[in-house]
C-alpha cells in the first residue's frame, strides 16, 4: 500500500496551482476562445452556418497536448537536461508577447528558445547587473557550457512536439472561407489557426529556485538539489491552404517541422564536445523554421486556387459532423455533378434537386482522384436540408 504524505500532496497541489494560474496559460486559453469566435463569425458570413462549435479551439488547446507534454517532460527529466530559471522567465515573456500579437506563425518554440538564449547572452554581456525585483537575477550563466548543450536539445524536442501536433491535428481544424478570384468569382480556401498548450515540466538546479520561491519542493540527486518547474508551452500554427487540400498540405508541414526538431536536437548533442554547435543549432533552427513558413506560403500563392465555381457541378468545401453528407462518405473536394438524376450548375439548383425526392438522395460525385462515384442516402425529417454540406457559391 502506497502512503502519500500530506506534505507531498500540498506540494503537488501548489505546483498545479502555479501552472493553472500562470498568466501565459490564462492568456492562451482566452486567445483560443477568441480564435473560435472569429472563425465562427467568418464561417457564418460566408456559408450562413458554422462548421464547428465556437469553443472548439479552446477545448482542443487544453485537451490535445497533455500526452505530448507528459512524454516530453519524462524525456527531458530522464536524460537530465537542466535549464536556467532566468531562461524559463524569458521564454514565458516571449510566449506572452507572441500570444497577445495574434501572429501565430511566430508561435514556434524554436523562436522562444533562441530569443531567450541570445537575450540572456546580450544581457549578460552588456547589462550584467540588470534584474527585475527578485524574479530575474543573472548568476553564473554558462553560454559555452551547459546552456549551449541543454537549450538546443530542449528546443529540438519542442520543435519535434510542434511537428507532431501539426501533423496530427492541423488539418482536422482547417476552416473554409471564400475569397475573390481574378475573374470576380468566389473561390474556397482553408485556414488553420490553432494554439496548443503543452504542459511541460523542466528541471532547474535547486539553488536557483531557492532564491525566488524558498518553499518550492526539491529533490536530491547525488550531491545536487533540483526542482521541477511546470510551465505551459504554447505552440501556435497559422497557415493558409489555397492550392492544396489541408489533409495533404498540413501533415507535410508537420513532418518537415518534426524532422527539423530532430536535426536541431542532434546538433545540440554535438555541442557537448563543441559548444559552438549549440549556438549554430539554435540559429539554424530559427532560419529553417522561417524558411519552411515562407516556402509553404509562397508555393501556395503561386498555384491556382483550389476550389473555384464550375460551369457544371458544385464543389464541396466542408462536411458537417453526423450529417447525411458525412454518412454518404462525401469529403471536401468532391464535385457533385448531378442530384437525383438532374445535372446541376450552382448551389440553388443543388438544393432544388434535393427537394424533388425528400425521402431519398442520390448524388453523382467526381472525387479528387477523378473517379465518378454514386452516393446514396435515405433522408429523414430531422436531417439538415442542405445535407450538411458547405459548397462553393
Amino acid at each position: 500500500m502506497i502512503i502519500i504524505s500530506s506534505e507531498l500532496l500540498n506540494n503537488i497541489t501548489e505546483a498545479i496551482l502555479y501552472f493553472v494560474l500562470n498568466p501565459v496559460w490564462l492568456v492562451a486559453v482566452l486567445a483560443a476562445v477568441l480564435l473560435g469566435y472569429v472563425r465562427v463569425k467568418r464561417e457564418r458570413r460566408d456559408f450562413t452556418i458554422r462548421v464547428l462549435s465556437g469553443l472548439t479551439e479552446m477545448k482542443h488547446s487544453i485537451s490535445s497536448a497533455w500526452l505530448h507534454g507528459f512524454l516530453l517532460s519524462l524525456l527531458i527529466a530522464g536524460v537530465g537536461l537542466t535549464v536556467d530559471f532566468n531562461w524559463i522567465i524569458l521564454v514565458s515573456a516571449v510566449m506572452m508577447i507572441v500570444i497577445l500579437s495574434f501572429s501565430y506563425k511566430l508561435a514556434s518554440p524554436i523562436y522562444y528558445a533562441a530569443i531567450a538564449f541570445f537575450g540572456l547572452y546580450a544581457l549578460d554581456r552588456w547589462a550584467p547587473k540588470f534584474s527585475v525585483k527578485d524574479w530575474f537575477v543573472q548568476e553564473n550563466l554558462d553560454f559555452f557550457g551547459t546552456m549551449a548543450v541543454t537549450v538546443p536539445i530542449i528546443a529540438g524536442l519542442f520543435l519535434l512536439t510542434e511537428g507532431l501536433l501539426i501533423r496530427r491535428y492541423a488539418s482536422r481544424h482547417a476552416s473554409p472561407f471564400l475569397t475573390p478570384t481574378k475573374r470576380g468569382l468566389r473561390a474556397a480556401i482553408y485556414q488553420a489557426k490553432l494554439l496548443w498548450i503543452v504542459p511541460v515540466v523542466l528541471v532547474v538546479p535547486g539553488h536557483m529556485i531557492a532564491e525566488y520561491v524558498p518553499y518550492w519542493p526539491q529533490f536530491t540527486l547525488g550531491s545536487e538539489k533540483f526542482s521541477l518547474i511546470p510551465i505551459p508551452l504554447v505552440i501556435g500554427f497559422s497557415q493558409m491552404a489555397r492550392a492544396t487540400f489541408p489533409d495533404v498540405l498540413f501533415p507535410k508541414i508537420g513532418a518537415a517541422v518534426a524532422w527539423l526538431g530532430v536535426a536541431v536536437a542532434a546538433v545540440g548533442i554535438g555541442a557537448y564536445w563543441m559548444p559552438i554547435l549549440g549556438w549554430a543549432a539554435l540559429i539554424a533552427g530559427v532560419v529553417c523554421r522561417i524558411f519552411l513558413s515562407v516556402l509553404m506560403s509562397v508555393t501556395e500563392r503561386k498555384h491556382a486556387l483550389l476550389l473555384v465555381p464550375q460551369s457544371e457541378g458544385v464543389y464541396v468545401v466542408s462536411v458537417l459532423e453526423d450529417s447525411p453528407a458525412e454518412k454518404m462518405g462525401i469529403i471536401p473536394g468532391d464535385l457533385i455533378k448531378s442530384v437525383n438524376g438532374i445535372t446541376i450548375h450552382n448551389e440553388d439548383e443543388l438544393y432544388d434537386a434535393i427537394q424533388i425526392n425528400a425521402a431519398h438522395c442520390r448524388l453523382q460525385v467526381i472525387g479528387r482522384d477523378g473517379e465518378v462515384r454514386l452516393k446514396q442516402q435515405v433522408l429523414y425529417r430531422h436531417d439538415h436540408f442542405r445535407l450538411g454540406m458547405l459548397v462553393v457559391r
